[in-house]
């Protein structure tokens, strides 16, 4: 296998931002899309026009861990989700919080973050993300 990821997007924050309104614009709120989805979305953003293919950044934020485990290995790439989230994540953030709690080893393992108010822990951004949740 090859082992690729494309460079961090510059501006994580407005990056998610973008991406993430595409995505509920164009199919509703969901707790997860899939790559495919997630790729058509980046594309309509000023980020797809950029020459670069953020969207493996992405998919860690919007896709769930199987869909993110098994695209990646379709294309024969090496990308770390519980890594790749929790960089993205901070970038929005401004915190350093440690998400490997999210990495499992049972594919039927589905985690219930309904406890987790994103609002209290990112702020602004946070309420952007709870709608997804929601």
């Amino acid at each position: 296998m090859k082992e690729f990821c494309t460079p961090l997007p510059e501006n994580k924050k407005q990056y998610i931002k973008d991406v993430g309104t595409v995505l509920v614009n164009d199919y509703g709120k969901k707790d997860f899309y899939k790559p495919g989805e997630i790729k058509k979305a980046n594309q309509k953003t000023l980020w797809g026009t950029s020459g670069t293919d953020f969207s493996c950044w992405s998919m860690s934020v919007f896709s769930s861990h199987e869909d993110f485990d098994a695209y990646h290995r379709s294309e024969g790439e090496v990308c770390d989700y519980v890594e790749m989230k929790q960089i993205m994540l901070e970038g929005i953030s401004g915190n350093n919080f440690d998400f490997s709690f999210l990495e499992y080893s049972d594919s039927d393992i589905n985690i219930d973050s309904s406890w987790l108010d994103l609002s209290d822990i990112f702020g602004a951004i946070g309420d952007f993300f709870s709608a997804f949740l929601d």
